[in-house]
C-alpha cells in the first residue's frame, strides 16, 4: 500500500511538472503576441452575451490604465511586426464591432477619461440609418479626438462566406472601405476589417487582400501574433457570457496563451463529443 502511494505521488508530481512545462512553453511562445480585446455593446439596459455594462467596462479600462498597458492601433501593431520595431512592454488593442450608439454614449467617455485608444469596426450602411447605431457626426467627433480609429465591418454585416456570390462579398469589402474613407474625409485609408461573425475562407482572404486591406480579424480566442496569417488574426472576445466581471476579464486577458488552446479544443469537440467538451471550462 505504501509503495502504491509513493508511485501515485511520483506520477502526480510528474504530471504537475509536465503541465508546468507546457504552460511555461505556451507563455514563452506567446511572448510577441498582442491581446486584441473584442467588445460589442456597452450599456446598462441590454442583458445579453454581447453587452458589457458601463460600470464593468470602466473597471476594465481602469485596470488597463493602472497596470501598465499601452493601447495601440492595428496599424501600429503591423508596423512593428513588419519593420522590426519594438512595441510597448504591455501593448493592447481595444476593438468594438458593429458601431453601436452606446460606443459613443458610454464607451467613448470612459476611453477619453483614461486616454485609451480604440478601434471601431463600422457596418457602414448602418451608420446614421438605424437609431441604435452611431451617426457620421458621432464618428467625426470621435475621430477628431485622435483616440478612436475607424475600420470596416462590411457594408451590411453579411457573413462573407454565405454571400450570394463572391462578387457580392467583394462589394461588401470594397464598398464599406470606400464609404468610411469618404465620410470621414481625413485622407486616412481604411486598411483593416473584422469579418462579420468571424467567418472567412480562402476566397474571402484573397478578396480582402485584393480590396486593399492590410489585415483582418476573426472572433477566434487568442493573441494576435506576428507568426499568424495577418488575414486571420485572433482576438480576445469580451463577450459570450452574461457575467462580464473584472475577474473574468483579467483571466481572459492574462491567461490567453493557456485558455485559447483549451477553448479551441472545446470548440473542436463540441459537435461530435458535446459531453466531453462540457468538462473543459473556459471563463
Amino acid at each position: 500500500m505504501q509503495k502504491r502511494c509513493k508511485w501515485l505521488l511520483a506520477a502526480a508530481a510528474a504530471l504537475v511538472a509536465v503541465l508546468a512545462i507546457v504552460v511555461l512553453c505556451l507563455f514563452q511562445s506567446a511572448k510577441q503576441g498582442v491581446p486584441v480585446l473584442n467588445y460589442h455593446q456597452i450599456n446598462d439596459t441590454e442583458k445579453n452575451a454581447l453587452t458589457v455594462n458601463t460600470e464593468q467596462f470602466e473597471a476594465q479600462m481602469k485596470y488597463l490604465s493602472e497596470n501598465g498597458y499601452t493601447t495601440i492601433t492595428p496599424a501600429e501593431m503591423l508596423d512593428a511586426w513588419e519593420n522590426g520595431t519594438a512595441l510597448p512592454e504591455k501593448p493592447v488593442i481595444i476593438t468594438f464591432d458593429d458601431g453601436y450608439l452606446d460606443n459613443y454614449n458610454h464607451a467613448y467617455p470612459v476611453l477619453e477619461k483614461y486616454q485609451l485608444k480604440a478601434t471601431i469596426f463600422l457596418i457602414s450602411d448602418y451608420v446614421g440609418t438605424y437609431p441604435n447605431y452611431v451617426t457620421w457626426s458621432d464618428v467625426q467627433d470621435m475621430n477628431d479626438s485622435g483616440l478612436i480609429d475607424f475600420e470596416s465591418h462590411t457594408l451590411s454585416h453579411e457573413e462573407l462566406t454565405k454571400a450570394p456570390s463572391l462578387d457580392e462579398a467583394k462589394h461588401q469589402l470594397a464598398g464599406s472601405k470606400e464609404a468610411i474613407e469618404w465620410n470621414i474625409g481625413d485622407g486616412k485609408p481604411v486598411r483593416f476589417i473584422a469579418y462579420p461573425c468571424g467567418e472567412y475562407d480562402a476566397d474571402i482572404e484573397q478578396a480582402t487582400k485584393d480590396a486593399g486591406y492590410r489585415a483582418a480579424f476573426t472572433v477566434n480566442y487568442g493573441l494576435a501574433e506576428p507568426s499568424e496569417n495577418p488575414f486571420i488574426l485572433d482576438r480576445v472576445p469580451i463577450f459570450g457570457s452574461n457575467s462580464h466581471t473584472l475577474l473574468r476579464f483579467k483571466l481572459r486577458l492574462r491567461l490567453a496563451p493557456v485558455l485559447a488552446p483549451l477553448n479551441r479544443l472545446k470548440m473542436d469537440l463540441r459537435d461530435d463529443h458535446p459531453t466531453l467538451a462540457s468538462f473543459i471550462l473556459v471563463p
